[in-house]
């Protein structure tokens, strides 16, 4: 995928640069780090992958994100055509509810993390208006399927910016307007600064100063992840304190396709801003590195790598999670949670059930601001709840659940659990996953699962030519019934 020129024109700027890199590669340290307070941010391919952190893994991206050139989650579901057309050049094509449906089933099926996390965190959004790249109606879109999750008020959207597709910065970097190697513009404004503000809230001044040298750290990624695109090494921005014991919050930033420290050098991971905000509010960044063996050098977000790339289960989404999880891994001991001020909700009850949803009722608490409901124990709204009702939908047919409500007050907090109430879905239930297997065509024979006639090898039932009757030949079969076989692959 081509997100980025091939060209990569190496200013003296950035050769100065590699002369002070690390001198060996160490493995993260673990640090004490508020896990309340992790969020990510990333341009382009990293835009996309920030957006499938934050909303796979909502439970550790807590405080939220940071999008610029991205799009929505699972935008290109899988596809090379999609993620070239419709993701970049076409943005009328994509499917947002489709996407939101998605987003909701996978996190009811425990791929993604519940979507109720995304309710409490921050999303910054840019999009330059000249962005030739990732047209402007791809964030529109992103826009819109946030709408989903995360209240208005939580949202920022810039779009008046004259950008070409870059990282902007305020001091550093190529003319607003152009669109070329390192994909970082001067368009004076502190586009990182923004980011971080919107998340965090006021800040300090930030470190305009030089940087001690000693805070860059080169770690070794190899630790997390082999290959799947990724480099052995990626790289971090740790100020003194928190090596010293200082509690932090941690940031992680994800540069674009080819701009990775091997085609670039350390121009992403030292002049996009973001260290001297870090310098000065006690923040660490984190900066993984694809490797030139990925496509174009990007992020995976269209499934080059693996099928799985924007679940929970995905290499280089598993990999960055890893990551935050040992440098965060310092000990903490969270605050005790306040005591339930609020009563339990009665008289609940389900009703207006079909295949694939079910209604929760329950009557007014006193006090309540609002209410949040739990399916299975686990957050089924993912914006409060201020009716004295609500439709749990994603369900699966013909399925058994449990439900409790809880009364929040005005800041959020929430009071004591109802009794659980139990509701079943209708409908027929679904036919078991299909069987796949692989094996020579005439070891599928000797198994039952076919036949030979003149030389030749038949699956069973569908009567499929599978090819020559040999030790030879391979072939994937998949049972859909009782001795009935078809030629193709299970997902």
């Amino acid at each position: 995928m081509k997100l980025l020129s091939h060209v990569v024109r190496v200013s003296a700027c950035a050769l100065a640069l590699a002369s002070t890199a690390a001198l060996a590669a160490v493995n993260l340290p673990q640090l004490n780090i508020d896990t309340t307070q992790t969020s990510v941010s990333g341009l382009s391919s990293g835009g996309f992958m920030a957006v499938q952190l934050h909303v796979g893994y909502s439970a550790t991206f807590k405080k939220g994100a940071g999008i610029v050139a991205g799009g929505p989650f699972y935008c290109a579901e899988g596809s090379i055509t999609n993620a070239t057309g419709r993701c970049m050049a076409s943005p009328a094509g994509i499917p947002t509810s489709t996407l939101v449906n998605t987003t909701n089933s996978w996190a009811s099926a425990g791929s993604i993390d519940p979507v109720a996390n995304l309710q409490n965190s921050k999303v910054y959004l840019f999009s330059g208006s000249i962005d030739s790249t990732v047209k402007q109606g791809v964030m529109d879109a992103l826009k819109t399927y946030y709408n989903s999750f995360v209240p208005a008020a939580n949202v920022v959207y810039k779009n008046n910016i004259a950008a070409e597709h870059a990282m902007i910065t305020d001091d550093y970097g190529s003319s607003c307007s152009t669109k070329g190697s390192p994909y970082i513009n001067n368009c004076n404004f502190d586009l990182a600064g923004a980011i971080l503000a919107h998340l965090y809230g006021t800040l300090n001044a930030r470190n305009n100063g030089t940087l001690p040298a000693g805070n860059f750290v080169e770690f070794n990624q190899s630790q997390f992840i082999t290959n799947h695109g990724m480099a052995p090494t990626g790289w971090a921005y740790i100020p003194q304190a928190c090596t010293s014991g200082t509690q932090c919050r941690l940031h992680v930033v994800l540069h674009g396709c080819q701009q990775n420290v091997t085609l670039v050098q350390q121009q992403y991971v030292r002049n996009t801003g973001y260290n001297r905000w870090a310098d000065t509010n006690n923040m660490v960044m984190l900066y993984p590195q694809t490797s030139t063996a990925a496509t174009n050098s990007c992020w995976d977000w269209w499934g080059y790598d693996s099928a799985n790339y924007s679940k929970k289960s995905g290499p280089q989404m598993a990999a960055i999670k890893a990551m935050v999880d040992q440098v965060s891994a310092g000990s903490v001991t969270p605050p005790p949670p306040p005591p339930a001020s609020l009563p339990a909700p009665t008289n609940v009850s389900v009703s207006n059930a079909t295949a694939s949803a079910m209604t929760v009722n329950w009557s007014a608490v006193s006090g309540a601001a609002s209410y949040n409901v739990y399916r299975n124990n686990n957050k089924a709204n993912a914006l409060p709840v201020t009716a004295l009702n609500f439709t749990d939908t994603g369900l699966t047919t013909a399925t058994a659940y449990s439900w409790t409500v809880k009364a929040a007050d005005a800041n959020g907090a929430e009071g004591t659990a109802s009794a659980a109430v139990n509701g079943t879905t209708t409908g027929t239930p679904p036919p078991p996953p299909a069987t796949c297997y692989t094996a020579s065509n005439y070891s599928h024979t000797m198994a039952g699962r076919a036949y030979a006639l003149y030389g030749y090898t038949y699956a069973n039932g569908s009567n499929q030519s599978m090819g020559l009757w040999n030790i030879y030949a391979t072939t994937t079969l998949k049972m859909t019934g009782t001795n009935y076989y078809v030629i193709g692959t299970c997902p």
